[in-house]
């Protein structure tokens, strides 16, 4: 029988038990966010009521119209301080000026002939500029042509240079694969009623010259001296059609080279036939190499006074081959010619005033307004 006593005795706790036990960690935030709300529980929320703001209609449409001239505003401001196509795209005059095209929309209609092409381009490198550089003098960095397009574009003057080289070969080639040289048969569907008498005339003749700057070397000096110019100078020969379009353009010769001896090395008499004519200027003494006709103003020759028929054919062909003048007048109208040519840019030259010659029948209309609707 168990005692009373030990009945009584309380048990002595574990040790485990005797430990004190962490108290439970309150939940935390996310977790609580986390936990779905049952949607009889959820509270809905009071939305604070938004004050009601009264504008008067005719200030709102002012402050509206006012807002989009600000906008126009700022963009005109954007285009004034940048120097591109889309500042002078409204402004005849000003494409006319930097481009020679006579709009923006015939800008761009040639632009859209040859961007095809474009992705071919090779682009000139600093190290190919300087190795295909022939010039023998320094020029001066106030006197580069090069200076006023890097002030605008803010670019350096020498990726000017590369641009312009780069671009002057890309459309050398692209535009120098056209055959520009008409047929006898294309230049007769053309003629213009002033050449009946001359029907058979296949191109007019005549050379230009540029100024350049004087060389170093004397050799190079007396090969590039006119002596009628008095003035170091290249010298080229450009040919015409009757109806005005440009057909042929030599390569930049020395200046002291005859007008004869170019027109032998241009290659322009291997353009030539028998039944086709030429017109040239009095000086261009070429009878004897030309296979076919020379058309050529008269000049007196130990004589006091030129004949009445002379006179007359003279004045007739004067008045015609006058159009090849406009024509060469027209290329150099631009800035480049306008100056001495450094030497800097002997090199390429040539490529350049070609592209500027071929770029003539593209950026212009015809010579003579009537001559549109006869053609």
């Amino acid at each position: 029988m168990q005692c009373h006593r030990c009945s009584t005795v309380k048990r002595r706790a574990g040790v485990w038990e005797r430990r004190t036990k962490p108290s439970s960690p309150e939940p935390e935030l996310e977790d609580i966010e986390d936990e779905a709300i049952p949607d009889e529980e959820a509270v809905p929320m009071e939305h604070e009521a938004r004050p009601t703001v009264c504008v008067d209609k005719e200030e709102y449409k002012r402050m509206k119209a006012e807002i989009e001239a600000l906008r126009e505003q700022v963009q005109t401001l954007h285009l004034i301080s940048s120097f591109g196509l889309q500042r002078f795209a409204s402004s005849p005059e000003d494409i006319r000026f930097y481009t020679r095209f006579p709009s923006y929309k015939h800008l761009m209609a040639f632009w859209s002939l040859i961007e095809s092409a474009t992705s071919k381009m090779i682009r000139v490198t600093s190290r190919a500029k300087r190795a295909s550089s022939t010039s023998t003098v320094t020029e001066s960095p106030v006197t580069r042509p090069t200076r006023e397009l890097a002030h605008r574009f803010k670019i350096h003057r020498t990726t000017v240079s590369r641009i312009i080289v780069t671009w002057a070969n890309f459309l050398y080639t692209l535009l120098g694969s056209v055959c520009f040289w008409m047929s006898p048969a294309a230049v007769k569907d053309n003629l213009p009623p002033e050449f009946n008498a001359y029907s058979d005339t296949q191109v007019i003749l005549d050379c230009t010259v540029l100024r350049c700057k004087t060389p170093s070397s004397l050799v190079l000096q007396s090969e590039v001296f006119l002596h009628y110019k008095s003035h170091c100078t290249f010298k080229a020969m450009v040919g015409m059609s009757p109806h005005g379009a440009l057909t042929f353009i030599s390569p930049l010769f020395e200046g002291s080279m005859s007008d004869k001896e170019i027109f032998c090395q241009s290659g322009i008499k291997n353009l030539l036939t028998p039944d086709t004519a030429i017109m040239v200027d009095k000086g261009i003494l070429v009878d004897d190499l030309a296979p076919g006709t020379v058309y050529r103003p008269a000049f007196v020759i130990q004589r006091a006074q030129m004949a009445e028929a002379d006179v007359l054919e003279t004045q007739s062909i004067a008045r015609l081959r006058v159009h090849v003048e406009r024509l060469i007048r027209r290329v150099k109208e631009n800035k480049l010619f306008e100056t001495t040519i450094p030497l800097a840019i002997s090199g390429s030259i040539n490529h350049i005033f070609t592209v500027a010659c071929l770029l003539s029948n593209f950026q212009n209309g015809p010579l003579v307004k009537t001559w549109a609707n006869e053609v």
